[in-house]
């Protein structure tokens, strides 16, 4: 759980408000995480590389339910929406490419597609930028919003020789037009964990706020055992704020912390982290497919019950046994991580914690099972 804190400083926020009897910051910083409100916004021509792209950031392909289409149905200067199926408020907006006509003034452009509502914004090309995509990028730059990046597609039949050489490039084209330190990030749209995409979500990272950072984390398909991982630690912060809940309450009467505290939130949060962590039957039948594997082998891997379905009853009774093992758990570290004030409530915390933590630990395993094998046979 170290890891955790020290990963999200999130977490400090959470303490100090507990500290000053916020508990009510508490809940809505749970509430933002689980529902995870993100819009990223894609930019470019309309064709088989962007939709794939956009369809591997939800975890789906063409011809699943809620994916985009290869033939975009939507006129060329009008902007679609492709909700994430399994995380509605995570949306996904294809944006019309850039004029290529001169003058242009990017203002325009930017005011027609509702620039600013977007967290990040992906500008692609399959050569190089184009001059006015540049001089978007710029226009954000000057209105304080660095959230916004270059995407190399590399096309299925380009090697690594000439992908590499379109990169260098593109990144000269946009130092001549007057990017300072242009960075290009190389993808292929079907294979995101493949080249530079998880250079990219690193990146992502430390410029976007740190809950959209983690509602972007929460929403992608685990494309790797690395993100399987930071998944992982994410889900244990959230379970520090779910059980930081449960030991308040009883310290700082709050009325409507009471309806948050029982196992109905302990439910939510692993049913958040099921579908995040692709272990569904849906996510897995799609992996499955993607991979050209046999569906049964991935979904023999799930070992914990609430890998298949996460249940009330299951939750109830991991949360049961975590109160008699309350005798194995040193209070006196739990009693560190709580305020003076909420101390009494120490017993609380400690049972919540337990065993959501053990559960996503259980979970997790799991799903780097499955995704190490479907990478192993995938190459």
């Amino acid at each position: 759980m170290a890891d955790a804190f020290r990963s999200l400083n999130l977490i400090e926020t959470l303490k100090e408000s507990i500290d000053h009897n916020k508990l009510s910051d508490v809940k809505d910083a749970l509430e933002d995480l689980l529902i995870s409100r993100i819009n990223l916004a894609v930019i470019g021509d309309r064709g088989d590389e962007k939709a794939s792209f956009i369809n591997s950031l939800n975890g789906l392909s063409f011809g699943d339910d809620g994916a985009t289409p290869s033939a975009s149905p939507v006129a060329p200067e009008e902007v679609a929406c492709y909700p994430n199926p399994k995380h509605p408020d995570f949306r996904l907006w294809d944006l019309p490419p850039v004029p290529s006509a001169s003058p242009f003034e990017p203002e325009g452009y930017m005011d027609t597609v509702k620039f600013p509502r977007y967290n990040a914004v992906f500008i692609t090309f399959t050569q190089t930028p184009q001059p006015n995509s540049v001089k978007v990028f710029l226009e954000a730059q000057s209105l304080q919003q660095q959230t916004v990046y270059f995407i190399l597609f590399a096309l299925e039949n380009g090697t690594e020789k000439s992908i590499e050489k379109i990169r260098k490039t593109s990144v000269e084209v946009l130092r001549s037009q007057g990017v300072t330190m242009p960075k290009v990030y190389v993808v292929r749209p079907s294979t995101l964990e493949m080249v530079d995409f998880p250079c990219l979500l690193e990146d992502m990272g430390k410029d976007l706020p740190e809950i959209r950072a983690q509602a972007v984390l929460l929403a992608l398909p685990t494309l790797n055992s690395t993100l399987v991982i930071k998944k992982k630690d994410a889900f244990k912060a959230l379970v520090w704020a779910a059980a930081s809940l449960s030991g308040g309450v009883s310290a700082i009467p709050v009325p409507f912390v009471a309806s948050m505290v029982d196992s109905s939130v302990a439910v939510r949060i692993l049913t958040k982290a099921q579908l995040s962590l692709c272990l569904d039957d849906g996510s897995v039948e799609r992996l499955a497919r993607q991979r050209s594997m046999d569906s049964t082998r991935l979904k023999g891997m799930r070992t914990c019950a609430l890998s298949l379905e996460v249940t009330k009853g299951e939750v109830q009774q991991r949360l049961a046994a975590a109160q008699k093992d309350l005798a194995t758990v040193s209070l006196k570290l739990v009693e560190m991580a709580l305020p003076r004030h909420a101390r009494s409530a120490s017993r609380s915390f400690a049972a919540m914690q337990q065993a959501l933590n053990c559960a996503i630990d259980e979970m997790a395993a799991d799903a780097e099972k499955i995704v190490s094998a479907a990478l192993g046979e995938g190459k």
